[in-house]
């Protein structure tokens, strides 16, 4: 299961999509900090879901293992690009 929030602020449509068990932690390493907090990351939200929600993306941030994973697999992230703080997986992608 993931946590998933869509928004769409002028023209972009911005999908904050992170694994469920993540909510509520930080993860630190050197000057990185990540914070996983729920109202960024929003609701509940099954595989397929979160697929469609980043076939439109035009930005996504993406936290944990799986949800890193699911957008190597779409194509939409590199994964010789994948930040890991703490252990945690984290990319971030723009079309431009």
């Amino acid at each position: 299961m993931f946590r998933m929030k869509v928004y769409r602020v002028k023209g972009e449509v911005l999908v904050a999509v992170c694994d469920a068990e993540l909510v509520g932690r930080t993860f630190r390493e050197g000057d990185l900090k990540l914070e996983v907090k729920e109202d960024f990351y929003g609701r509940e939200a099954g595989e397929e879901e979160v697929r469609a929600a980043l076939r439109n993306a035009t930005i996504a941030n993406i936290t944990g293992e799986r949800a890193v994973k699911l957008a190597i697999s779409m194509g939409i992230v590199d994964k010789d690009k994948v930040l890991k703080i703490e252990g945690c997986w984290h990319a971030q992608m723009v079309v431009m």
